[in-house]
């Protein structure tokens, strides 16, 4: 039910104009105080406000106080994800477990530490009893992240002892979490298809031999049946979105909420609250809804001129959502290549190759060939600009016929493992509340009795 205020038309006109006036600050007070808007220094990199063993994301260098671009390099726990994609591929097995293991535990697992930590997810994954008639079926949402945020939020509730915070008690807590994310997001899709979409929902059994990439398109399709080639896709997927960093939105929103001390809900809560946000995950839609919005607007293609035209009216503001950004392209540390978008359009070249999806495979491509200098050339920026992650892997989902509504809650799904890793070092090594300054410069008023207030 949308809340409306119970007011005339007049008043509500001056209440929005009260809130844009009141709440907009004047940009050239960013420059007199030197404040660094978005956490950001004026190049654009990132204000140093940490430091974490977890991952390193690593896309220039710099060079006598100089920035030079160089090409991405994305390492957890130390390992390149190149050499972690390439072990799990060549060996023809599911990665993301392992990943998961690496990043919680900080270390690679022998044979049998992973089917330990395996079996625990396949335990974990039951809802507690009662949970889904109560928390699911009971609240639909429209928005899965949302539904997520609010599950997650829950379990605190169902869980015999949540407050207490020993290293048993966050591991514990972790595993759980990131077990039952899957079944939560495909539970909260289904229903919304029911209420929403007034289609059929589908709610199967669990099976605790399915990994992570198999459980979320078993519990997704009306059949259960997938390809390994699919399974394996959606694996890749879970890889390169695990982990990136201490200093992304959603990530530093949960080691903001777990340097206050509070319980893990919360903390993981407050990251998928961040990471819905269309700046953030949910860019991956935004690039699904532009592709669209090109495809119908370009009669052909191939045509790098038809299409170059277009996508400087997109920059100018002149078309699309009128944003002026090609979504997909840019990265706040990445300048000659992303390694994720780098390892995920090899896969999806394979995949959509003789499909359907080859067509818009190619008009990808162009895109991320022609932007960089159509961009520079309409802005007058040096800015390096590359593709990244969230180019190709709507596609991929689309390839693997996932639903849009879930594109960012599976980010959320594969990214709790990173979160969990960083409110455990936050835990371990923080010690103190984030707390950044923000000056003040309203200046003091006289308060003005209400009779004589105009």
């Amino acid at each position: 039910m949308h809340m409306k205020l119970n007011i005339d038309e007049n008043t509500r006109r001056e209440f929005c104009e009260e809130f844009l006036e009141n709440n907009r600050i004047d940009p050239r007070y960013y420059q007199k105080y030197d404040v660094k808007r978005g956490l950001r220094n004026a190049d654009g990199t990132g204000v140093l406000a940490g430091l974490t063993n977890i991952c390193n994301v690593h896309g220039y260098i710099m060079n006598e106080g100089e920035k030079q671009n160089i090409d991405g390099e994305l390492y957890y726990r130390g390992y390149s994800i190149y050499d972690l994609v390439a072990g799990a591929q060549e060996s023809d097995r599911f990665g993301y477990e392992e990943v998961a293991y690496l990043l919680l535990l900080g270390k690679l697992p022998t044979l049998r530490e992973l089917a330990n930590f395996n079996r625990a997810l396949a335990e974990n994954r039951e809802l507690p009893p009662g949970f889904f008639e109560d928390m699911i079926l009971k609240a639909p949402s429209k928005n899965i992240m949302n539904k997520l945020a609010r599950a997650i939020l829950a379990l605190y509730s169902y869980a015999q002892n949540p407050e207490p915070q020993t290293p048993d008690q966050e591991l514990s807590t972790a595993v759980s979490i990131l077990a039952k994310m899957p079944v939560i997001m495909t539970s909260a899709y289904q229903v919304k298809r029911r209420v929403y979409d007034g289609k059929s929902m589908y709610m199967h059994q669990l099976n605790p031999e399915e990994s992570t990439a198999e459980t979320i398109l078993s519990l997704l399709r009306h059949d259960r049946v997938y390809t390994d080639e699919e399974a394996k896709l959606l694996d890749l997927m879970l890889m390169l979105h695990a982990e990136h960093g201490g200093g992304n939105n959603s990530t530093f929103a949960c080691r903001v909420l777990t340097s206050s001390g509070t319980d893990p809900y919360s903390a993981y809560a407050a990251a998928v609250g961040s990471l819905k946000g269309p700046k953030h995950g949910g860019a991956n839609i935004k690039v699904l809804e532009q592709l669209d919005y090109i495809k119908a607007n370009v009669r052909d293609w191939s045509n790098d001129v038809e299409l170059s035209e277009l996508l400087r009216k997109i920059i100018r503001k002149e078309a699309s959502d009128r944003s002026g950004l090609i979504y997909g392209m840019g990265h706040a540390v990445y300048t000659l290549s992303d390694p994720r978008a780098t390892i995920l359009k090899k896969t999806a070249f394979e995949m959509a190759k003789g499909t359907e999806f080859e067509s818009q495979f190619e008009l990808l491509n162009s895109i991320e060939r022609l932007t960089p200098a159509i961009f520079n050339e309409e802005t007058g920026s040096e800015k390096a600009l590359c593709a990244n992650v969230d180019m190709y892997s709507g596609l991929c989902y689309r390839m693997l016929g996932i639903p849009e509504e879930i594109a960012t809650a599976l980010f959320a799904v594969s990214r709790m493992a990173g979160w969990c890793a960083h409110r455990f070092e936050e835990k371990t090594t923080g010690q103190r509340i984030i707390r950044p300054a923000y000056k003040a410069i309203s200046g003091q008023r006289a308060y003005v009795d209400i009779a004589d207030r105009t």
